[in-house]
């Protein structure tokens, strides 16, 4: 089971029309649909510490969801609500470059208003599909993240509910649901937040874990008889064991432009005189310096291997990294521009590991 393939199959079940229910979601009982995300939480996470979550431990559990690469959040999210995969949507990470640009690195979650959101990424929504059909779709999550471009690029068409507090949130997603048919995201990052911060295990990490399930309780006991409410995530997350700081001590940034990506899954850019065999002898250097402990592909290389997945648009093409490397293991590959901020996080995701590639997928039914 895919990310991708949430979302198209609970509007399936609403009547949406080119949608295909892909998980066995089935007709949807009341037309009332409660998509809840958790910025951060991996499937493993509910076996390892289900004694902290004992509401959603009780979910009605399919198979565990694969993500797409990178397991982070924009590409995820954009995924999750497009039903395409970043080579056809274009979103290939956290930051990568913005092409023609003299260097320039786009932040998906902070954006760049010279990018206009709707050309970067130019699948129509489900949201927007939804409501030229009739069906109420509503975006619940912290008022800050209302106007971004990453919110346009990804879940435009949905009527924006901003919620900061956990009382404004279980009020807006009830109100959001009151006639059908209907559907609602609901966004949290609060564990996200903590494991970056603390780390996972930690005592902020279980903190957010507990208000998570409470929240959890709230929502499935406050919302409309016969919401089907569903709950999942967009990565997991692991925490650090070993940091290289690219260029300090080592030749991991010879004929480098820029780096892109994050920690555990960078972009790399090489100098504009670097040809085709040259960008063969900087991947064998980061193979010879790395060993097993990452996996190098070259843009050829990723594209061959359907990294971003089967097709690859030219857009995707064109800010894709000319090296892709992967940490394997505990490693994080650190930006020396930004050592002291990724440095000092604990917690990271992007990469490969079942830990932050598979995220849970719950169901329970309001009666």
């Amino acid at each position: 089971m895919h990310l991708g393939e949430i979302a198209p199959s609970i509007f399936a079940s609403l009547g949406l029309p080119d949608t295909y229910d892909r998980i066995g979601t089935g007709e949807s009982p009341a037309g009332l649909e409660c998509l809840f995300l958790v910025d951060g939480l991996g499937a493993q996470v509910i076996q390892e510490f289900n004694h902290y979550l004992p509401t959603i431990s009780s979910l009605t559990y399919f198979a565990a969801v694969e993500t797409a690469f990178p397991s982070t959040t924009a590409t995820s999210l954009a995924t999750l609500m497009t039903g395409e995969l970043p080579g056809v949507h274009g979103m290939l990470g956290y930051t990568v470059r913005v092409p023609r640009s003299g260097g320039r690195i786009l932040n998906a979650l902070k954006w760049d208003e010279r990018v206009d959101p709707t050309v970067w990424q130019p699948v129509p929504t489900l949201f927007e599909r939804a409501s030229h059909h009739g069906i109420s779709v509503s975006h619940v999550a912290a008022k800050r993240y209302e106007n971004t471009g990453f919110t346009q690029a990804a879940f435009r068409g949905a009527h924006y509910r901003g919620a900061n507090l956990l009382s404004e949130l279980v009020a807006q997603t009830k109100s959001s649901l009151q006639q059908s048919p209907a559907f609602t995201y609901v966004y949290v990052n609060n564990l996200d937040v903590a494991g970056h911060k603390d780390g996972v295990g930690s005592e902020k990490w279980l903190a957010a874990l507990r208000f998570i399930d409470h929240l959890v309780t709230t929502l499935i006991t406050e919302l409309p008889i016969g919401t089907r409410f569903w709950l999942t995530s967009d990565h997991g997350m692991i925490n650090v064991e070993e940091k290289v700081v690219l260029g300090k001590d080592n030749p991991l940034l010879e004929a480098i432009s820029t780096i892109a990506g994050e920690p555990r899954a960078r972009h790399l850019y090489c100098d504009e005189q670097v040809g085709g065999l040259g960008l063969n002898e900087i991947a064998e250097t980061w193979r010879d310096f790395l060993g097993d402990r990452v996996d190098v592909f070259t843009h050829d290389e990723a594209v061959a291997a359907n990294l971003f997945g089967p097709t690859v648009s030219e857009n995707a093409h064109d800010r894709m990294g000319d090296l892709i490397v992967i940490s394997r293991g505990g490693l994080v590959m650190i930006d020396p521009k930004r050592e002291l901020l990724e440095s000092a996080m604990v917690g990271h995701h992007g990469a490969l590991t079942q830990a932050e590639r598979l995220v849970p997928l719950g169901m329970f039914t309001i009666n």
